[in-house]
């Protein structure tokens, strides 16, 4: 999962878990009511500061906030920019 972006300090690009097309009972949700995924794989990690060394790791599945970071298209692909204090769980 090589990625050219190489994230500047304590930030780190996530590639977001596909959003769910299906309800656990079977019901199709339509592209106007799914929800922005909150689930992501790590694919790039900055080298953190002087003072704060870096939790994650590229490879790391993560949670974060429904509107943390920032989204950006890079080469045909969605990816969120954020810091890494907007993560709030690896799982």
């Amino acid at each position: 999962m090589a990625l050219n972006i190489k994230p500047i300090a304590d930030r780190v690009v996530i590639e977001p878990s596909a959003a769910e097309t299906t309800t656990a009972s079977g019901i199709i949700i339509p592209d106007t009511a799914k929800e922005k995924p909150q689930k992501g794989t790590v694919v790039a990690v900055g080298s953190g500061k002087a003072d704060y060394t870096m939790t994650v790791k590229v490879g790391d599945t993560v949670l974060y906030g429904k509107y943390a970071g920032t989204e950006l298209k890079y080469e045909g692909k969605d990816y969120l920019i954020m810091r890494e204090d907007e993560i709030y769980a690896i799982l």
